[in-house]
């Protein structure tokens, strides 16, 4: 299986980014493949086109796996396994959103929560919980909305995302709002 240039140029690019996401090179080059590949691919195919060994891509593998990012799939007559991304974009993203979540947030939340019931034993300590007590609300605040985020069907999240800036200027509106009805009951008077 030969990669076309724009394939390849997709392929090369997402194992660099993915580096800078916490997963490896050869992680993200084989996710990107599948994410573009029109139909599941074996592992063999999938050692082919990227030039890795085969345990590299089994490997691989097991880490999309474990993220829940690839699908397993097997067809009649043929003993191999083959491996496709979920179609809905939004449904890759939610499904990272969690993994993420579970992995890095929730732990940090523990460690956070289990600091902050310690008795500090000085003023550096008590200060410190204090800066602790600010990033696990900030953490949990995030947390919360990401979570009544998720719970929104795609077409309401795709309207509440492209009003971007917009959505700040109806929060400075609602805010004047008691102000304006305060100002028009005192010229009433």
């Amino acid at each position: 299986m030969k990669l076309t240039p724009l394939i390849q140029s997709f392929v090369l690019h997402f194992g660099e980014m993915g580096s800078r996401w916490g997963i490896n090179r050869t992680v993200g080059q084989i996710y990107a493949l599948l994410f573009v590949s029109e139909k599941p691919l074996n592992a063999d195919e999938m050692a082919e086109a990227l030039g890795f060994s085969r345990s590299n891509v089994s490997m691989g593998l097991k880490e999309l796996e474990s993220w829940r990012l690839v699908k397993l799939q097997h067809f009649p007559g043929d003993r191999r396994e083959y491996y496709s991304t979920p179609e809905d974009v939004w449904a890759i993203f939610q499904t990272l959103a969690e993994e993420r979540r579970k992995r890095e947030v929730e732990p940090t939340l523990t460690m956070l929560r289990g600091a902050l019931m310690e008795e500090p034993g000085n003023d550096a300590e008590r200060y410190a919980q204090a800066r602790m007590a600010e990033m696990h609300g900030l953490i949990d605040l995030v947390t919360s909305w990401f979570s009544d985020i998720q719970k929104l069907d795609v077409e309401t999240l795709e309207k509440l995302m492209k009003l971007g800036a917009q959505v700040q200027k109806f929060l400075l509106f609602t805010q004047k709002l008691p102000f304006i009805g305060q100002e028009a009951a005192r010229k009433e008077e």
